[in-house]
């Protein structure tokens, strides 16, 4: 067992940036050890290999359960004025590994996940890939690459997503205003007569809107800037999951109107990118 121990950094590695949870990726790890106590492994001339293809087995198969689950979603809307459950060490996780990876991780299809998890960041052959992904090594080598597109610019967006771009440095100020309830750095930021919508609801006017943002601070700590429709925008991930997307409109270095989108089925419809 403490040849499986020496090994479990490294497979609890895989299996968060495969599942984006703690939780389930300790639950994928204690899986995979129990798999090993059953094997005869003396025969195994990789003992590492060996088990980071069980254990990516066993992500593969929670990510497609989980895909099956979204087929029909709920639209659940966060109360934003109630500060979200995270676990502190899972946040600061996240943060660690990379939250806009996460991110955009968690719009791959299952298959997409596992081979770009596993030979962009962990260097895996596409041989190997293939067994676990039940391809030919030549699609496994097609997946990842369909995963790298879907996570890069589209073609078309490439000129609207640089426009976007160019309005980072206002988005992100606006974002750290707001996680730090500096309604003043806020009111600076806003233009007069800006508008939040969500759904129906609309808040008009810089005092109003000022006033407003300090009850999402909460939740802002876990946003960062983000492509949305290829416009500015932010993404809102506490565990690297989105729970909310803001679409954000810039004139004249100023906010002068930003949409929050929240609901598994609503933010499936939008194209989010996380930008550098």
């Amino acid at each position: 067992m403490d040849e499986f121990e020496a090994h479990r950094p490294m497979l609890f590695a895989v299996a968060y940036r495969m599942l984006g949870s703690v939780v389930e990726a300790e639950d994928a790890v204690q899986d995979a050890w129990l798999r090993y106590a059953r094997a005869d492994v003396t025969g195994v001339d990789n003992l590492a290999g060996w088990l980071r293809t069980v254990v990516s087995r066993i992500c593969l198969d929670a990510l497609r359960a989980r895909a099956a689950r979204r087929e029909e979603p709920v639209d659940e809307v966060p109360d934003f004025r109630v500060a979200p459950d995270v676990p502190e060490a899972e946040a600061e996780l996240a943060e660690s590994v990379g939250r806009a990876l996460l991110v955009v991780l968690d719009r791959l299809a299952p298959d997409e996940r596992v081979a770009f998890v596993l030979h962009d960041l962990f260097a895996v052959p596409f041989a190997q890939i293939a067994l676990i992904v039940e391809r030919s090594p030549a699609t496994a080598k097609k997946v990842a690459s369909r995963a790298r597109g879907r996570m890069g610019l589209a073609p078309d967006g490439v000129d609207s997503a640089r426009d976007a771009l160019a309005h980072k440095d206002v988005v992100t100020a606006f974002l750290a205003a707001a996680r730090g309830g500096d309604l003043e750095a806020l009111v600076a930021l806003l233009a007069p007569d800006v508008v939040r919508r969500f759904g129906a609801a609309e808040v008009r006017g810089v005092l109003a809107v000022a006033g407003e943002i300090a009850a999402f601070a909460p939740w802002v700590r876990f946003a960062e800037f983000a492509v949305v429709d290829g416009g500015p925008g932010a993404v809102v991930a506490p565990i690297g999951r989105v729970v909310a997307a803001l679409e954000v409109t810039v004139r004249d270095g100023l906010v002068t109107e930003y949409r929050i989108t929240a609901g598994p089925r609503d933010l499936a419809r939008l194209r989010v990118v996380v930008g550098n």
